[in-house]
């Protein structure tokens, strides 16, 4: 099956790609001088399904593989039926300020029925685990005493420009190559080895995984087929992969189950695999993907494969200055910028690796990049490789609008309106409520339901902050048959809220009851400490903000008059973000004292990123505050957490604090201990460290550089508004703004001397003029004319395709 599909949801790119360079001398290019001794070292590569974490072994290499849609588990009903009937209750506790009472109530009445997401464990419950497909192994049979012979000119690379992986070395005289890609055209796997002699490719092909799968050789295929647990009967998720050798002469022999080719001058490895995931003809498809594939010479599988892909990479390019650093491997570029951080290239892949892990972990049509993207080695992932709502699916979008991929935002739309349904019924169930609800976590299975204990699982205004991204996807497109197919989710969580709000006593605001400020926790005047609140801050300001955008929606779509004027009346009664008596912006209805100063999160600061409800411009004092609730809570965290730094840094206009944070996350880390004050790094192949990895970080820390170099939530475009001193020269393209544009910028001396902005819908675009320009120049359709300000800003009406240019003189 063709990648061609793909092409129909990109608009004109526009502004050209204007810094392309051949893949040997691209600053875009990742590599190394040895093997990944461990898989958070291993480069990854994927085409929005199927993804590979090759080695790079010398003897013998291990190539971990992936599909987006491997789980374990399936639909289950978690509600717990009697659940309503606590409500009241809990609420009473929470009134009189029984915090601790309220919580320990609810987790004997208000949590998930069984074994919920089984503690992050779900892999042989029923909300199971997204999972490993398994792993290749290739022994190289070089008929050398492995123990003495050790390679020479040994290198391992990536590039970003063409989504080819590559391994080369010599040995014993011979120089071998290994090209690896997930083909976006043919949608297989494929690996190719070659060597600079006759007959010097000799291999022994192997395939496992830790559980449920039988491995054979069928008509000179190396398959491997299994059916994942679902929780209740083992009757899971069935998948096949199939792995074929085409060689250029040699000799392709099987024993036990493994594949053996001697004296060949050349082999191409292709590995089809699938799931039955929405998709009953799975085994069919995979051998009609691989016949294909294996129909197509290599060199034009290839070609067509980089092709496809560039149609969404190019779309976006960054140059910052000085890339000298680029003849560092990697690793070792990683460790000099620890020391000094005046390396503007590493940021520039590192926000391209960033884009290129959101291509190569989604697809219109599938799955949203879960908690570790597409690239998993366990049978228990990590909190399960779930969806969490708390911060982690959102911040795997981050980059996608202002990255130029809105394409990518389907599967995420998908997801989320299939959960409009389960959400409804949870909703009815648990708060006797109108409209639909998810609380902390779901899964592809559509799990709505509380978590397993109310310190983290009470969260349930994640839904609609699902809802404020989907709005990012309209805000920055003006699509409007989007628009149309968005309101029904966005009415739907606005109604939830506005039938459960509550009017606390002690104040008459309204406000959510029972919540939590995500996975943090408190102290009570009487010494308890709890999570279980009303109305935190977090809360406050998403619902705020939910209101905002319905009624936007209901307004341009000419629907539902009524319904938008209870959205409003319910928004002029909720809590309005404060500033605490210390200064800092509170995180809770009342002044509680934290029980971790420290603590990772930082939810109470939503309105400020992704929000827009706290500026710098519009509301100083909150920014101020703002400001001394990021320096108590320290420059420390998981790996998301530095990421979510610094664009809050960045939105507070503080561009060197902002790329300090950029060096905290950047930080090497080699172990996969879990640390959650400190533990925060990224790993040597560039894979954020919670730890252990979570690629939710990669996707923060690309929105942030761009952040860095664009805003435009304010309702005018901001060029350059957090630039740190180490980026006092560079240019952009193809960054993309609210409002319908594409933009790209040049500067020299931290000054901006020029921009560009392509509209992409009928709009009028407001431009932020810097203090230090005095004049400006519109150039259009090679005409040239003044540009008039006023009060700091100009503006101008452009036509969708419309281009020009602006000089700031």
């Amino acid at each position: 099956m063709r990648f061609f599909f793909l092409l129909s949801f990109i608009v004109s790119a526009g502004i050209s790609a204007v810094f392309a360079q051949s893949s040997a001398t691209s600053p875009l290019r990742m590599w190394y001088r040895e093997p990944a001794q461990q898989w958070e070292a291993c480069i990854p590569i994927g085409n929005g399904r199927l993804g590979a974490m090759p080695d790079g072994g010398i003897y013998r290499e291990n190539i971990v593989l992936n599909d987006i849609t491997l789980w374990s588990g399936s639909k289950q009903d978690a509600d717990a039926p009697d659940a309503a009937r606590f409500l009241p209750q809990i609420q009473q506790l929470l009134f009189e300020g029984k915090n601790a009472e309220a919580e320990a109530l609810m987790y004997s009445s208000f949590v998930c029925k069984g074994a919920g997401s089984g503690y992050g464990n779900g892999s042989a419950v029923p909300y199971g685990s997204y999972e490993t497909l398994g792993t290749l192994h290739i022994d190289y049979l070089y008929g050398i005493d492995s123990g003495r012979v050790k390679p020479t000119m040994y290198e391992r690379a990536l590039s970003l420009e063409d989504a080819v992986a590559t391994t080369k070395y010599t040995l014993n005289n011979t120089t071998f190559r290994r090209e690896y890609l997930a083909s976006f055209n043919h949608d297989v796997m494929i690996i190719r080895l070659t060597a600079d002699q006759r007959k010097k490719i000799a291999i022994a092909l192997s395939i496992d995984r830790p559980e449920r799968y039988t491995a054979s050789i069928v008509n000179g295929e190396l398959q491997m087929t299994g059916q994942l647990n679902n929780g209740t009967d083992g009757k899971g998720m069935r998948y096949r992969t199939r792995i074929k050798l085409v060689p250029t002469g040699g000799k392709i022999t099987s024993e036990n189950n493994q594949l053996r080719l001697t004296d060949a001058d050349a082999v191409t490895i292709y590995i089809s695999s699938s799931t039955d995931f929405r998709n009953p003809e799975f085994e069919n498809k995979t051998n009609d993907a691989l016949m294909a594939a294996v129909g197509t010479k290599y060199d034009v599988e290839k070609a067509a494969h980089t092709r496809n892909y560039q149609q969404l990479f190019n779309r976006a390019t960054v140059w910052l200055g000085d890339n000298s650093a680029q003849s560092l491997p990697t690793d070792q570029r990683l460790q000099a910028f620890a020391k000094d951080a005046n390396d503007p290239g590493l940021a520039v892949l590192y926000f391209q690796f960033g884009r290129y892990l959101l291509i190569s972990s989604t697809r219109p049509g599938l799955l949203p990049p879960n908690l570790q993207g597409l690239w998993a080695n366990t049978i228990h992932t990590p909190w399960n490789g779930d969806y969490h709502l708390n911060i982690n699916i959102q911040m795997n979008h981050w980059p996608l609008h202002v990255g130029n991929l809105p394409m990518l935002n389907e599967p995420f739309h998908s997801l989320v309106a299939g959960l409009v349904e389960p959400g409804s019924k949870t909703a009815r169930i648990y708060y006797n409520a109108d409209g639909w609800v998810a609380h902390v976590i779901t899964n592809v299975w559509g799990y709505t339901s509380p978590g397993e204990h109310p310190s983290w699982g009470a969260f349930n205004t994640g839904s609609a902050w699902l809802c404020q991204m989907l709005w990012d996807h309209y805000t920055f497109t003006n699509d409007k048959i989007y628009l149309e197919q968005l309101y029904p989710i966005l009415k739907g969580s606005a109604s939830f809220y506005l039938s459960t709000l509550v009017k606390d006593p002690a104040t008459g605001w309204l406000v959510t009851s029972p919540s939590n400020s995500p996975e943090n926790s408190f102290r009570l005047p009487d010494g308890k400490t709890a999570n279980v609140c009303m109305g935190p801050t977090m809360d406050n300001q998403i619902i705020r903000t939910l209101f905002q955008y319905t009624t936007e929606a209901s307004t341009i779509l000419n629907k539902d008059e009524a319904f938008r004027k209870q959205l409003q009346d319910a928004a002029q009664k909720l809590p309005p973000t404060r500033i605490a008596s210390d200064g800092r912006i509170m995180e809770w209805l009342q002044e509680y004292p934290e029980t971790d100063i420290y603590h990772r999160h930082i939810s109470h600061l939503w309105g400020l990123y992704p929000a827009e409800e706290i500026t710098v411009e519009k509301t100083p004092a909150l920014a101020t505050a703002a400001k001394k609730t990021l320096n108590v809570r320290g420059d420390g965290g998981t790996g998301w957490s530095l990421a979510w730094k610094v664009n809050l840094w960045a939105r507070l206009h503080e561009g060197n604090h902002a790329h300090k944070l950029l060096q905290h996350l950047l930080n090497p880390v080699s172990n996969t201990e879990t640390n959650m004050q400190n533990g925060g790094g990224t790993y040597s192949n560039f894979f954020c460290a919670h730890p252990p990895f979570q690629i939710d970080g990669n996707f923060g820390g690309a929105a942030g550089i761009a952040e860095m170099l664009v805003q435009s939530h304010q309702g005018y475009i901001e060029f350059l508004p957090a630039l740190p001193d180490v980026w006092g020269q560079g240019k952009y393209s193809g960054l993309c703004v609210r409002g319908g544009a594409q933009v790209s910028a040049e500067w020299k001396n931290s000054k901006l001397q020029q921009a560009e902005i392509l509209a992409t819908a009928d709009n009028t675009f407001h431009i932020k003029v810097p203090a230090y320009s005095t004049k400006l120049k519109l150039v259009k359709k090679g005409k040239t004319t003044d540009l008039p300000a006023a009060n700091g800003v100009a503006s101008i009406h452009l036509m969708k395709g419309d281009q020009v240019k602006i000089l700031f003189q």
